[in-house]
């Protein structure tokens, strides 16, 4: 054979060789962009978490190895050599059934993750507020064995008396937050709701500060949670302050008895004599006795025009409201003795 004929045959086989590297190549590009945009190996919703610090293409084995994607080292190859590997976003992931891994990238790009959401109710306590923290499984609990005495110190808050020092309101919150990262939000927001009403507050009113006015409208949240009393309880407070009368409201006598009360507020409990007992000591309690809502902090700072000095629970939520003794002991003859 002539050195021609022999350089031909070689070429003809390099092109050959060439030619179904191409085919290969091509197959191969077709078919992992088919798998791409296919669905994962998913039958339900499952949650997968990128956690803080942890490279793609381990967080791709970590999928492998659930058998939730096929092949990680394509899928991380994909991402780094698009960027978007660079951009996503460490937290918890929701897969639901039909996402692909095109989506699933997408999502890690957008940081669309998981979140929760945790609820702080108007009039709770403190205690009953870190209850609901401790109880939610989502969160990172560090205040296990945390009291209200220490709670302001442990959060690195200003020192005081904790009560009513959080905003009651829906939180919503990433995997990683923890019960202290809530109440610090709640306690920041509760500084810019005081702050915001007492700058719009009416004037002439009897509280000296933003604090006593906090302490009043937990009064009022405690008293009603009709939308159309608060206002006048808050007159009612307002006028009793201006004229030196005890407040003898019952929820800061029941919150002065603490634990020993039993549901049953009596006579005798009203007699026993506590900071918090508005029966026996004039003025405002020494503190809040609840979480204050912004309707019973706008209340307090806006109560309605009126003399009423008295009111009595109706028995379905509302109050009789009197402007006299003698109105008001017939009111609760009519209300509370029947």
């Amino acid at each position: 054979m002539s050195i021609y004929l022999r350089g031909f045959a070689a070429r003809a086989l390099l092109g050959s060789l060439l030619g179904l590297v191409t085919v290969c190549l091509l197959g191969a590009g077709f078919y992992f962009q088919h798998w791409f945009t296919s669905p994962l190996n998913i039958e339900n919703d499952v949650k997968v978490e990128l956690a803080s610090g942890q490279s793609f293409s381990s967080f791709a084995q970590d999928l492998a190895t659930a058998d939730i994607l096929d092949f990680p080292t394509v899928w991380s190859w994909r991402a780094r050599f698009s960027g978007a590997a660079r951009q996503v976003k460490a937290g918890e992931y929701l897969l639901q059934v039909g996402d692909t891994p095109a989506s699933l990238l997408g999502r890690l790009q957008q940081g669309d993750v998981v979140t929760y959401q945790v609820q702080l109710i108007e009039g709770w306590t403190v205690q009953q507020a870190l209850g609901a923290l401790r109880a939610h499984p989502a969160l990172i609990h560090e205040l296990e064995g945390v009291d209200v005495n220490t709670l302001l110190s442990v959060l690195g808050l200003p020192p005081g008396h904790a009560e009513g020092l959080f905003f009651p309101d829906t939180y919503q919150f990433e995997r990683g937050a923890s019960d202290a990262d809530i109440l610090r939000r709640a306690y920041s927001k509760l500084q810019q709701e005081l702050a915001e009403a007492w700058t719009e507050r009416d004037a002439g009113l009897p509280y000296a500060t933003p604090y006593e006015a906090l302490i009043a409208a937990s009064l009022i949240e405690k008293e009603t949670g009709r939308e159309t009393d608060r206002a006048r309880i808050a007159q009612v407070f307002v006028a009793r302050l201006e004229r030196g009368m005890r407040l003898q409201t019952d929820p800061s006598v029941i919150y002065g008895v603490g634990m020993k009360f039993n549901g049953d507020l009596t006579r005798r409990h009203l007699r026993e004599d506590t900071p918090y007992n508005t029966y026996t000591r004039r003025g405002l309690p020494p503190t809040p006795i609840a979480l204050v809502g912004a309707n019973s902090l706008h209340a307090a700072l806006h109560p309605a025009t009126g003399d009423y000095l008295y009111f009595v629970a109706r028995g379905d939520g509302s109050s009789e409201f009197s402007l006299s003794l003698e109105e008001h002991e017939a009111a609760v003859r009519k209300y509370q003795l029947q």
